[in-house]
């Protein structure tokens, strides 16, 4: 009961640190979302760097395995991103911390800046050497091709599981005791679905500009209305996972704790 008191009094107390940096500096507040989205391009760039450079299986488990430390930083440096508040504001408004405005507001604004640092991000990444004219026969392109070519349905599937692990790892992140068993923890988690290629809206932010800048000929598939699509299935799938399974999910668990143990 102790341990589940302690998450839900650090998830109110980042609630509330999110409503009064938004409501009392916007442009912070917008400026921490951008972040994140550097930060998750840099563990994206490494993460796709390494499965560039090597082929087949080592080359997937290499890129599973550094990927998370974009997470990393997001959490250790205070950035704010889309999909783990989509936990947090399903919990805000499930405990009545914030109305449905407010939490809709942190939500949106994030996301909206998140996509603008993405961007900026994913076209100075494509000048450097590590990614400026790619060939169309690359690792990258094969896992944007792999996204576009994906049903509906199994893009939306992809994407609640995708955000049921990325927030376990923020989760994890809370409980776990020690900086080093944290790191550790966010890595492994998040390796799973980058192993398995679930579908993450701010990583898709990321990839899908990234992909096209960095092309040396257009890829096939790679179309607006396509990207679209992944983006908005991609989005609904991960507010589920995050905010209904995960959020909802352990709002409910703890709003009981003598009757509903999580350790």
């Amino acid at each position: 009961m102790e341990k589940q008191s302690e998450l839900m009094g650090k998830l109110d107390y980042s609630i509330n640190k999110k409503q009064h940096l938004i409501t009392n500096s916007f442009s912070r507040y917008a400026l921490r979302s951008v972040l994140a989205t550097l930060y998750l391009s840099l563990g994206s760039a490494i993460a796709l760097g390494l499965g560039l450079k090597f082929d087949g299986a080592t080359g997937k488990l290499l890129y599973a395995a550094a990927f998370g430390l974009g997470l990393v930083l997001i959490i250790f440096l205070n950035a704010e991103l889309g999909t783990s508040n989509m936990m947090y504001m399903t919990v805000a408004k499930y405990r009545k911390k914030l109305t449905t405005g407010q939490a809709a507001k942190i939500l949106g604004v994030c996301v909206l800046f998140n996509l603008i640092g993405a961007l900026v991000c994913a076209y100075l990444l494509a000048q450097t050497d590590a990614f400026k004219g790619l060939s169309g026969d690359n690792f990258l392109a094969h896992i944007v091709e792999a996204k576009l070519d994906k049903t509906v349905m199994q893009t939306l599937i992809e994407g609640i599981f995708a955000n049921i692990i990325v927030n376990l790892a923020v989760v994890m992140s809370m409980v776990v005791k020690g900086d080093a068993g944290r790191i550790m923890a966010i890595i492994l988690v998040i390796s799973i679905f980058t192993f398995l290629g679930f579908e993450h809206v701010i990583a898709n932010f990321i990839y899908f500009p990234l992909a096209y800048f960095s092309a040396a000929s257009p890829l096939a598939g790679l179309t607006l209305s396509g990207i679209g699509l992944n983006l908005i299935m991609t989005f609904i799938g991960n507010f589920i996972g995050g905010g209904l399974v995960i959020g909802l999910g352990y709002a409910w668990l703890n709003k009981q704790p003598e009757l509903h143990y999580l350790d």
